[in-house]
């Protein structure tokens, strides 16, 4: 702290809750605090004394943010967390004592202000604590700090700091995935390339190889480069120089964090270094007891500083990577050994001795009897039993009671045929589990013994499990895909089988033709054609082909606005209740998010006929790695729908999305509803879950991903009243001869006169022998060109022509954004207003 940033420190008395505080609590006493928005520290309120004079005193890491501003107050033991920004850190705006993080305390400030908690577990944050990057991770605990007016004047956080058990779990998670990855390797060619690339990424290294040392010679067979040359062949040592040389001898790691100002490098190596793109290196020499045998090399292309943590993990893997070379040549051995197993052990009896010991499948000598006399060390090792205890009890006793029988069996006839045989079954370890292990057998020339080999399964059962579980949600996965694909086609031909329905119906309505009893039969027919219209637009959101607009929604917004309708349409017997965070806005389409925000409302409530609760909830939430449930990572805000109601078992979780699966009963729904939100969600780029138990209620989550855009003042669209364009000709395409003639009618209906066309080849001959149309009019998907593509090619000899698309399929893909689109089916008035928006906007244009 400089001189003018500190005073001397006042009496006692007016600075008691100091004493006992510390370090830090002798820095706060000596500084001046009049020219912080603290104000002098004699003024100070009783409620920050108090709450300064607590973390002082705490052993644990605390640190206040005092005021809007966040001034930063905290005990010697987070003076020890802060590192290298201890003393300048205490007194500052914590925005400008951790700009690395300002936005992540721009929360924190904006929630605690406001009364509320924040708590992160193992949070991972990148901070400069010594001039350079740290990855470390933490427990945060944040809380409100009430002033005199009882109001919160400041947040306090409690923290503890887990980098080291974060990444020694890190690690160790790294260190068994990379040994379950070895060990079925059969061959040290495939274990040293495995081993390199696994390494070259985890420390993001430009190259990694395992090199074998013999007669001065380093021999490199393989490598993993990224961005450098390979070095694959003979490397001589003594161009390493003496000095790096000996250090290698000592067996510690060899660390050059800079090529070029590393002394021990003589100027030969520096230069052959640089030529090879090596700018710092890890060097881990690998030793057979005295004799140097082996080195794993890490380099970077530029200078680097190498963590410890770094340096030990490639020194470990250093040691895997020997020990699996080493199995896979003892493994290499064992198979020889077991084709002519006799002649093998009396010729090569030392070499028998070694595989022995080095083995990790479990070897054994046994007799028919039922004894064991002899057990390798890897029985131990996999089992836990001592070699004493295996020799002392029959080998069945170490059997499942399941397994028993047919074990006995296949040994049985071992010996009665005098020929190798396998077999699998279950061994009894010494904690009380159970191992899976695989069984060689052969018989031995004195009809008495026989020899095993026993590997052990367990962690091949385990990933035959997920691999079953994965293979399971991929093949309910193309069960939907394809459900999807046909729903949309089919909904797509329904579409244009509607068109020209209801059209006619709506001009029949419009026109009031006949009696008063066929004007009600036409528009009962209307209606039926609209409800099997509303039925398309659900197949269509289950198939994911419904057309959207998306844009960014205010989540909060939506539910409070439907509170009132969703609790009306449930009736007074289910209490609705919401929970709503403060979420950022979601990329959804609004009136479709309300109706399935409905439709999962009325779901609920048949499934609480006696009433109950029903709990409408939105948080920001994030999926780091890809979901069991099939969501991708990524940033979501989850709008969850809660019941108390019958629930669901897993066989109709499994089904719940499926178009028309229902357990409401024969006519009591049409089995769409949740396939639809479940389309709206899978199209809009998120998806949707269900967690249920049977008679504890179900939670229906609706993921949508965060706009990467604000909210607009008025979310829904403007409606443009329904007008005309004005007088002329409309060319109409279409190659539906029905749709066709509907559309013709409409449009002449609104005094256009119409040239029809069936193909967009057709509509250009017309185009290129005269036709001046006003206006164009065209399907979307159609044989040859698509309507889209007629579009943009019109788009540059007639740039001023309007362009309406018309479809029964939500093509977002080779559609412009500018073109406008009218979705089939649909009446003459909603062609009107098509027409009149499309006239809007090209007079705007």
């Amino acid at each position: 702290m400089s001189d003018a940033s500190a005073r001397s420190l006042p009496d006692t008395a007016a600075l008691g809750f100091l004493t006992g505080g510390g370090e830090c609590g002798r820095l706060i006493g000596a500084r001046d605090w009049a020219a912080t928005p603290l104000g002098p520290i004699e003024a100070w309120p009783q409620s920050l004394r108090t709450a300064t004079a607590i973390l002082l005193r705490s052993p644990v890491p605390i640190v206040m943010l005092w005021g809007e501003d966040g001034v930063m107050l905290y005990n010697d033991a987070y003076s020890a967390f802060a590192g290298g920004r201890h003393p300048h850190l205490l007194g500052s705006k914590v925005r400008e004592g951790w700009p690395e993080v300002a936005d992540f305390n721009d929360n924190v400030m904006k929630v605690g202000l406001a009364g509320g908690t924040l708590h992160y577990h193992d949070q991972e944050l990148t901070l400069y604590r010594h001039d350079r990057p740290e990855q470390v991770w933490m427990d945060l605990d944040y809380s409100p700090v009430l002033d005199e007016s009882d109001t919160p004047g400041g947040v306090i956080c409690i923290l503890g700091e887990t980098t080291e058990r974060v990444a020694a779990e890190r690690r160790t998670a790294f260190l068994l995935s990379l040994a379950d990855a070895l060990r079925p390797l059969e061959t040290p060619g495939a274990i040293i390339a495995l081993a390199a690339e696994r390494l070259g990424d985890w420390l993001d290294a430009s190259r990694v190889f395992y090199a074998e040392i013999a007669a001065g010679l380093m021999t490199v067979d393989s490598d993993h480069a990224r961005g450098v040359p390979s070095i694959v062949g003979r490397h001589s040592l003594e161009a390493f120089g003496p000095d790096l040389l000996g250090a290698y001898r000592t067996g510690l790691p060899v660390v050059v964090r800079d090529v070029q100002g590393d002394d021990r490098l003589s100027a030969a190596a520096r230069d052959g270094l640089t030529a090879r793109s090596v700018g710092a290196f890890v060097d881990v020499v690998l030793f057979e007891e005295s004799e140097w045998v082996g080195l794993l090399a890490v380099q970077s292309a530029v200078p680097r500083v190498w963590t410890p943590a770094e340096e030990s993990l490639v020194q470990e893997v250093g040691e895997r990577v020997k020990t699996a070379v080493e199995r896979a040549r003892a493994e290499e051995g064992l198979r020889e050994l077991n084709e002519t197993l006799e002649e093998q052990i009396a010729l090569r009896s030392a070499e028998r001795d070694r595989l022995w010991n080095l083995s990790q499948d479990m070897l054994a000598r046994a007799d028919y009897a039922g004894m064991m006399s002899a057990v390798s060390p890897a029985w131990t090792q996999v089992l836990g039993w001592s070699e004493a205890e295996l020799l002392s009890r029959g080998y069945a006793s170490f059997m499942h009671a399941e397994d028993e029988s047919h074990t006995l069996a296949s040994i049985a006839h071992m010996a009665e045929t005098r020929r190798p045989t396998r077999f699998e079954n279950r061994i009894a370890t010494r904690s009380g589990g159970w191992k899976h292990i695989e069984w060689t057998v052969a018989p031995e020339a004195d009809g008495v013994n026989f020899v095993a080999v026993g590997r052990d399964l367990s962690d091949a059962k385990a990933r035959e499990a997920d691999l079953e579980v994965a293979q399971e949600a991929l093949r309910q996965s193309q069960k939907m895909e394809a459900m999807g694909s046909l729903t949309g086609g089919v909904a797509h031909d329904f579409n244009n089988l509607l068109t020209p329905i209801i059209g006619s119906l709506d001009m029949l309505v419009r026109k009031g033709l006949g009696s008063e009893r066929e004007r009600r039969l036409i528009g009962g027919a209307l209606q039926s054609a609209e409800r099997a219209k509303t039925l398309v637009q659900r197949l269509l959101a289950f198939a994911r082909r419904q057309p959207l607009q998306p844009t960014a929604v205010d989540i909060g917004r939506v539910v409070d606005n439907m509170a009132g309708l969703i609790a009306a349409t449930l009736g007074p017997t289910i209490d609705v209740r919401v929970d709503l965070a403060d979420v950022p806005p979601a990329r959804a389409d609004l009136n479709q998010l309300e109706m399935a925000l409905l439709n999962l409302a009325v779901n609920a409530r048949d499934a609480m006929p006696d009433g109950g609760t029903l709990t409408i909830a939105a948080r920001a939430q994030s999926v780091t790695m890809r979901d069991g449930r099939g969501l991708p990572r990524g940033h979501y805000v989850r709008l969850s729908v809660a019941d108390t109601g019958f629930g669901m078992d897993s066989e109709t979780m499994k089904r719940a999305v499926e178009p028309f699966f229902s357990t409401k009963g024969v006519g009591k729904g049409t089995g769409l509803g949740l396939s639809m939100v479940h389309g709206l969600a899978a199209q809009l780029g998120g998806g949707l879950t269900i967690d249920s138990t049977p008679g504890e209620g179900a939670t229906i989550s609706l993921w949508l991903p965060i706009s990467v855009t604000t909210v607009s003042d008025d979310e829904r669209p403007v409606e443009i009243a329904p007008g005309t364009m004005g007088r002329g000709t409309a060319l109409l395409i279409d190659d539906e001869e029905l749709v066709r003639m509907s559309t013709a009618d409409m449009l002449a209906d609104l005094s256009y006169r119409v040239v029809e066309a069936g193909s967009a080849e057709e509509a250009l001959r017309l185009l290129r022998g005269g036709l001046e149309p006003d206006l164009l009019v065209t399907d979307h998907l159609m044989p040859g060109m698509s309507g889209a593509q007629l579009a943009r090619e019109l788009k540059a000899s007639r740039p001023h022509l309007p362009v309406l698309i018309v479809s029964g399929y939500a093509e977002e893909e080779g559609i412009d954004a500018d073109i406008p689109r009218l979705t089939k089916p649909f009446r003459n008035a909603e062609l009107a207003a098509s027409l009149s928006a499309l006239s809007v906007l090209t007079r705007s244009g």
